[in-house]
């Protein structure tokens, strides 16, 4: 495995950590700033609105070397997580977690592409899958952890381990990725929007959204649900976090292999009909007339 990857995928844990360590906190953060639990949920919610916010950042950058990129986005990281544990009222919190969010959606797009240019030709797919799969590691041991720390320490904890993570992904990328990856080509603003003429990508935006949705509707408030509906001790928080980190890892995967069977199955069924055939339909001919 490239070391570079690995720089990567240390960027999504942080990103990981920063975006879910909230939902195993908030508890700990509502009776320290003496908020209700619906109040203390705005620190998710301006995470999230500092994604949308960030998210164009790549768009309006993109004239900028990948590698330094990263090392902005990575320090934005660092300085969200350090205004997270010196935070002294609410509001600097909150204010706190929106800048948290501001890297989140652009470091995936800039990750993704430097993880296929570093992979060989083989293997570009499995380069993005390592890069992703710090978030993997951060549902089922970073978060769990944070909640932990929380619960034993103080809700400060959580967020000086996501400063000591941001650190080393700062190092990492400095130390691991060439400085030869460049930058994306300059094709022009409006072209980085040219892909949405097209219904596919709005059908994949519409499922993207409706399934965080879903996700963070119950996530969001999780550990309240447990300790008060659920009627859990509040000791047990961390094991029942892994459990449901392990329960997206299981979910993420299943529709993998589901895939593959159905594939399997319709070229079984079909296979009188698309022998070398490709599974695009072909481009409409125009048939163009001789001249006169």
């Amino acid at each position: 495995m490239k070391k570079s990857l690995v720089a990567l995928a240390f960027g999504t844990l942080a990103l990981g950590i920063a975006e879910f360590v909230m939902m195993g906190i908030l508890p700990d953060v509502s009776r320290y700033f003496d908020v209700s639990i619906p109040t203390a949920g705005h620190c998710i919610s301006a995470y999230a609105l500092g994604v949308c916010c960030g998210a164009p950042l790549l768009v309006a950058f993109h004239k900028y070397p990948l590698k330094r990129l990263l090392l902005f986005l990575a320090g934005l990281i660092l300085f969200g997580a350090a205004l997270s544990a010196m935070a002294q009222s609410f509001v600097m919190l909150v204010v706190a977690r929106f800048i948290s969010g501001l890297p989140h959606g652009a470091y995936f797009g800039v990750a993704s592409i430097v993880a296929v240019k570093l992979a060989d030709e083989a293997h570009k797919t499995s380069a993005v899958s390592i890069m992703v799969a710090g978030m993997t590691v951060a549902n089922l041991f970073g978060v769990p952890l944070a909640t932990a720390l929380s619960s034993h320490i103080s809700w400060r904890f959580p967020f000086m381990l996501l400063i000591f993570i941001s650190i080393i992904v700062i190092y990492y990328v400095w130390k691991w990725i060439p400085a030869s990856v460049g930058a994306l080509p300059d094709e022009g603003f409006r072209h980085q929007f040219a892909f949405l003429r097209h219904g596919a990508p709005w059908l994949i935006l519409a499922a993207t959204m409706l399934g965080n949705g879903g996700i963070f509707c119950w996530y969001s408030y999780v550990s309240p649900l447990l300790t008060s509906v659920g009627g859990f001790p509040h000791e047990a928080l961390s094991a029942l976090m892994i459990a449901a980190g392990f329960g997206m890892v299981a979910g993420s995967l299943a529709p993998t292999r589901g895939n593959r069977e159905y594939l399997a199955w319709w070229h079984e069924k079909n296979r009188d009909n698309v022998v070398n055939e490709p599974l695009m339909p072909k481009p409409a001919v125009v048939p163009i007339s001789s001249p006169a």
